[in-house]
């Protein structure tokens, strides 16, 4: 066994995120040069990525031809709506409360167990995977009556937790032409409904029975962006008056008399998104953004919050940490920040991550984003027409305590979004461009595709480039969620042609992971890895480790299909060697 007695140790936590604007003689250890899905974790560390599968199991119905991307999606009156070429669709999703096995015999008697059955039909067709069932009656959470195997599918075995969903149901059509759609949710008159404008067509709007109603007003057709402020209705981003909001009377959105309190306002640059935060209506411009507030007509007033900075798509803006984030063209920025720091570079939120923002901002043509609020976390998605799935990147920003740390996605392509809060839950979900609508933040891939997450720190010298260390051991802090497969990698002298690339170390479940409860399950003598517990959950693995570099960097790739995990910090040991 090697000598240790002489091992000096260094410790540090996962902490900072991402960081690619500062050499790494400067970063803090616990930075990352690479944190590929991974994600700053706000209970410290950075965490693997959880994947997304199918929140319906249909394919949404295309118009003309499958590739014809989802246009939007929306949560609305327990339904999820969706549109594609021409049409808006409804159907109904949840999950299954109890496993079903494929011996299960259902044969117009059957039951099946799940978290909700609201938004369904009192009868019809359900789908689990790839099997067909249908049912005859419904309470809170069963479905009764049930006949399995149904349209020449084969009984097979369902978990718990898969999704069980309807077929998609049309409910309006003849939207022709129609682009990327905007909507907002409102009640104006103790109803609940959902409006969409989709830059083409009249505004329609949907109430709970999913009633169609086409807004008459032809100088709001064509509209591209929507919000409800003050119980007026505001619409603007027509193409021919690029630059004007126009806004209903109170508490109708249909009605656009100036003697009952609607009218227009023009701004002095092309809209690009409208949202409602706090008391002020802000309008974000493609150079300028503007903020409206009063109660009515009457005192209506705009005022500018810079002329100098604007949005580069609206599909960026989401209210976010108690304010209002954006993308401009230097990046992510606040709206508070922007306000009261004069326009000037301190604005931008995501100076570490810059050259990301750069690349992806000329790159991309499409943006989306979404927030995630039980994270304290806001993704933005750069996507191209013509990109594949695996090759689109996005952006994970999480606040901490009183600053941002980012990480990357690589896999996730969504052409539209939306997130709701269900039963105490956060719901993400996003549209994609085959066809599908699908739920974040469920599920060990990115729907059957493999999550390649990479973690690689900084090039840590430990204060002196110039003396050679002899590594010996390396501990890794680390929170598992269940069974893992992911290797460590130590990489010396900056990753250089001539030095020391020892093999990967496996961080998998035979070797490190817990058997929680009364017992514990220890790796056994001959193991390469031994550890001891930090904690219930968050084992301490002790690796012993070879090579030697004048510095070194620790290196994690996963191995792509199993439940997430967040890495919490390492401690190497290491002997002095030969000063060069």
């Amino acid at each position: 066994m090697p000598d240790t007695s002489g091992a000096q140790p260094a410790a540090f936590n996962c902490e900072g995120g991402l960081v690619l604007n500062r050499s790494t003689f400067l970063m803090q250890p616990g930075e990352a040069l690479v944190l590929e899905n991974f994600e700053p974790d706000i209970e410290g560390g950075y965490r693997r990525m959880n994947g997304f599968r199918k929140f319906v199991n249909h394919i949404v119905p295309q118009t003309s031809n499958s590739s014809e991307k989802i246009l939007m999606v929306a949560n609305f009156a327990n339904k999820v709506l969706a549109a594609r070429g021409e049409k808006i669709f409804s159907s109904a999703s949840t999950e299954l409360g109890l496993t079903i096995v494929s011996t299960t015999s259902m044969s117009g008697s059957g039951t099946l167990t799940v978290d909700s059955t609201s938004g369904f039909a009192s009868s019809g067709t359900l789908q689990i995977d790839d099997e067909l069932f249908t049912y005859t009656g419904i309470s809170a959470t069963t479905f009764t009556g049930v006949t399995r195997a149904t349209s020449s599918t084969t009984a097979a075995t369902h978990v718990f937790d898969s999704v069980v969903s309807t077929t998609w149901t049309e409910i309006d059509s003849s939207r022709t032409n129609a682009a990327k759609y905007n909507f907002e949710r409102f009640n104006f008159d103790g109803n609940d409904k959902i409006i969409f404008v989709d830059g083409v067509n009249a505004p329609v709007v949907f109430n709970t029975s999913l009633s169609a109603t086409d807004i008459s007003e032809s100088a709001v057709s064509g509209s591209k962006f929507v919000t409800s402020y003050r119980n007026h209705m505001f619409y603007a981003g027509k193409s021919t008056t690029p630059q004007e909001v126009i806004f209903s009377e109170p508490f109708d959105e249909d009605d656009f008399d100036a003697a009952d309190g609607a009218g227009s306002i023009k701004v002095d640059d092309t809209i690009v998104g409208l949202k409602v935060f706090r008391d002020s209506l802000f309008i974000f411009c493609q150079n300028r953004i503007f903020k409206l507030t009063g109660s009515s007509l009457a005192n209506f007033a705009v005022e500018p919050v810079t002329r100098n900075i604007g949005c580069v798509n609206g599909d960026t803006i989401q209210e976010f940490a108690g304010d209002l984030i954006f993308l401009g063209p230097d990046g992510l920025r606040t709206v508070a920040a922007t306000a009261r720091i004069g326009d000037v570079e301190l604005g931008t939120i995501t100076r570490n991550v810059q050259s990301l923002f750069d690349k992806n901002i000329s790159n991309a043509s499409l943006f989306e984003s979404v927030v995630l609020p039980d994270k304290s976390q806001y993704r933005i998605f750069f996507t191209r027409e013509e990109s594949a799935d695996n090759l689109t990147r996005g952006v994970v920003c999480v606040l901490k305590e009183e600053n941002y740390e980012f990480s990357e996605t690589l896999g996730i392509r969504p052409s539209c979004t939306d997130t709701f809060i269900s039963a105490g839950d956060v719901i993400a979900i996003h549209g994609s461009f085959d066809g599908y609508v699908h739920r974040q933040e469920k599920g060990n891939t990115f729907d059957g595709t493999s999550i390649l997450g990479r973690y690689r720190s900084p090039d840590l010298s430990f204060g002196d480039s110039g003396t050679r260390k002899h590594m010996q051991k390396v501990i890794i802090n680390y929170k598992p969620e269940s069974s893992i497969d992911a290797d460590l990698f130590l990489r010396y002298d900056n990753e250089g042609v001539e030095s020391a690339r020892p093999a990967a170390y496996p961080l998998d479940s035979a070797q490190v992971a817990a058997q929680y409860g009364t017992s514990a399950v220890y790796s056994t003598t001959s193991s390469t890895a031994q550890f001891v517990y930090g904690g219930a959950t968050q084992p301490l693995v002790r690796q012993s480790v070879e090579g030697s570099g004048f510095t070194v960097a620790l290196r994690v790739d996963d191995g792509g299909e199993t439940a997430p995990y967040s890495l919490k910090g390492f401690q190497l040991e290491y002997q002095l060697g030969a000063r060069r």
